[in-house]
């Protein structure tokens, strides 16, 4: 069983990141094509609009990330129902783990240490990303006031 959950770990955390890398670079091309337009529109205030897009948008792909946990461990049948799956889920992605709610089956434990350390990741390639975002939006670099000025 340690093999199995070793493989399914390590296939879940791929599956994170590539949604991850996906929604990302999705969120780039989103923010770079409404940035003339939030010009337009807010004039001085234009970033902030930028910057609620951004975090909601990185906010809604650790959505779909927790979701995917919570989905395989109702699959495997370690918990009964969505909303326990889901909050245990949510405790070990954002590795709060309060320990309130814990796999009962003894082979499925790894697991959870899997999600803690995916989520410890992508939360840091979020803030990365968020930060980037900014630097770009100050800096003036990529994401601009007016259309083809690259």
């Amino acid at each position: 069983m340690f093999v199995s959950q070793l493989m399914i770990g390590a296939g879940l955390v791929a599956v994170t990141v590539i949604i991850h890398a996906l929604a990302l670079e999705r969120l780039m091309i989103v923010l770079e094509n409404v940035g003339p337009a939030a010009y337009k529109r807010f004039k001085q205030n234009w970033k902030v609009p930028l910057l609620i897009i951004t975090v909601l948008g990185v906010f809604l792909a650790h959505i779909v990330q927790i979701w995917l946990w919570a989905f395989f461990y109702l699959w495997i049948g370690t918990f009964h129902d969505l909303e326990t799956a889901l909050y245990f889920s949510t405790s070990a992605f954002t590795t709060v783990g309060f320990g309130d709610v814990v796999l009962e089956d003894q082979q499925w434990r790894l697991l959870s240490v899997f999600q803690s350390a995916n989520g410890f990741m992508l939360f840091g390639w979020s803030t990365a990303f968020i930060f980037e975002v900014m630097s770009k939006l100050y800096k003036g670099e990529t994401i601009r006031k007016t259309e083809g000025s690259k």
